[in-house]
């Protein structure tokens, strides 16, 4: 009865929003609801404890709002200067093959943007110019948010790994540099093939005529991209430790897929666009914009988000100048949600599209107008945010409970070890992705879940190192799948109420990267 009740918050969103097809403000409403009821009546968690999680679930909701208002008024200001035109002329001069777009723009620029942001950012960000290059909108949300996996691992500057690891007991650079390189290692043989799934899925599911063919055409060069971007993410997690292995491997990877793809190695001859929606049109304006200038609201964004979290001062200036922390709400303490707004991602965006104007010298109404435009698109993506988060705060706060019961992840991870003991191993990705999926990140997966599968790996006698590493890794095949990720890349692309079809496109790619990571794991444990 217990465990029922402790997946409840992980099989009610999956009835509403995969099953039933529900749109994400009235499923997780009614997940929400139930999950609530069940941890007051059942779990015997205090109404004042339900609440307080309640209001720091609808905080947390404006943090994120604020990055999707950001990633959303950039694009629609960068669509009135006509900069996506000269944008999308650009990558036509690499290709116009759609499997090498998604490759080199949702998998490559999207995890060079996870390495100096995190934070749900680049689906944010690259959802929206892939449906400006010509992606249906299904079609970039889905891509974007697989995409956005690998280079979790080690997210915005390495925080994935030392925040989410920082609660074990040999907590340290020391362990945080391991692990980074054994994440690197066991990655070489399930992050490397991202890029050919990305392909898979565009062409099964969104091109016109479905079937493999197209997608194996891509195959060797789809796999050599995805084996320098992994095979780098090794050698610099070795050199340099966990901190910079999402930029330095993305830009690696940039480098060698856009000169590759203009060489036209290991590519088919005949370019593939069976998934061009026939509704983008360009708007002509583009030739008189320079690609640097059309780009350079993007290299902002990346330079800005580099520079807060890495120069002392500015990050300094930045958590402290405008803090909108919400500390131990209703008087619960421990119950806190924090909003630094200047060191949020969300600051970095909107100052990229104000500077968009000037840099493009195009006139300040284009702001104005995107503005307006970004905020009516979003009142769905708010509801269903506030109804997603009061359920995910309530379930990880749930320790807090009259009946002496550990949390409710904790029980679903303490009983499935019992069950699953030396085989452990095979498991340890999923537990990690089903706290990225439910808490909607890699680093509070690995927060809550990191010390139970440290304690498993002692009582079963396995590799903690590798148990460790393999958390990591589901955690960061999670992003792909856990709901709020979904609302904000379905609400920036305009799919709002469609949350559970793009779940039907990720579901997939995600349970398959947490089963190769967990047989890799396995083999390295038995051989190695």
């Amino acid at each position: 009865m217990l465990l029922l009740v402790a997946f409840s918050a992980i099989i009610t969103p999956f009835i509403f929003l995969v099953l039933l097809r529900m749109s994400a403000k009235i499923g997780m409403f009614f997940s929400a609801l139930i999950v609530l009821a069940l941890a007051f009546f059942v779990w015997g968690v205090d109404g004042r404890v339900i609440a307080a999680s309640v209001l720091e679930g609808t905080h947390k909701t404006l943090t994120i709002l604020f990055i999707l208002f950001g990633a959303i008024v950039v694009l629609n200001t960068l669509r009135r200067t006509g900069a996506v035109d000269r944008i999308n002329q650009g990558f036509r001069s690499i290709s116009t093959d759609m499997r090498v777009q998604v490759v080199i723009v949702a998998f490559l620029f999207g995890s060079l943007i996870e390495g100096a942001s995190g934070f749900g950012t680049p689906a944010a960000v690259t959802g929206p110019l892939m449906v400006a290059l010509g992606f249906t909108p299904m079609a970039a949300a889905a891509l974007a948010l697989i995409a956005d996996s690998s280079a979790v691992s080690y997210g915005a500057v390495g925080t994935p790994i030392q925040v989410g690891l920082s609660n074990l007991p040999d907590a340290g650079l020391s362990l945080y540099k391991e692990i980074g390189a054994q994440v690197a290692f066991l990655d070489l043989f399930a992050g490397t093939f991202i890029p050919f799934v990305l392909v898979v899925i565009l062409t099964i599911f969104f091109g016109k005529k479905k079937g493999w063919k197209d997608a194996f055409q891509l195959f060797p060069w789809a796999f050599f991209v995805g084996i320098t971007y992994t095979s780098s993410a090794l050698l610099y997690a070795t050199l340099f430790g966990h901190e910079f292995v999402a930029i330095l491997a993305s830009l690696t990877g940039l480098i060698v897929a856009t000169t590759t793809a203009k060489k036209g190695f290991l590519l088919p001859k005949e370019e593939w666009k069976d998934a061009l929606d026939e509704n983008m049109k360009p708007s002509g304006d583009a030739p008189s914009m320079s690609l640097l200038t059309a780009w350079s609201p993007y290299l902002i964004i990346v330079v800005l988000l580099l520079v807060t979290r890495i120069v002392p001062f500015i990050k300094e200036a930045a958590l402290t100048w405008v803090d909108w922390t919400w500390t131990d709400i209703l008087g619960v303490e421990g119950i806190t949600s924090d909003w630094e707004v200047l060191y949020s991602p969300g600051a970095v965006l909107v100052a990229a599209a104000l500077l968009a104007v000037v840099i493009q010298r195009k006139p300040f109404r284009h702001f104005v107008e995107a503005s307006k435009e970004s905020f009516s698109s979003m009142k769905d993506a708010a509801l269903a945010l506030i109804a997603t988060l009061a359920l995910v705060q309530v379930f990880t706060n749930s320790g807090m409970n009259a009946q002496d019961l550990v949390s409710m992840p904790q029980y679903i991870a303490q009983t499935l070890a019992g069950s699953f003991g030396p085989m452990w191993i095979l498991v340890a990705p999923f537990l990690g992705e089903l706290g990225s999926f439910i808490t909607g990140s890699a680093t509070v997966s690995s927060l809550t879940f990191a010390p139970i599968q440290y304690n498993i790996a002692q009582e079963t006698g396995l590799d903690t190192n590798t148990v460790l590493s393999l958390q990591v890794i589901g955690a960061s095949a999670g992003n792909m799948i856990c709901v709020h990720n979904v609302v904000a890349a379905g609400a920036v692309v305009g799919l709002s109420g469609r949350e559970g079809d793009i779940i039907r496109k990720t579901l997939g790619p995600a349970l398959l990267y947490g089963a190769l990571a967990g047989l890799v794991g396995l083999v390295f444990t038995l051989f190695i």
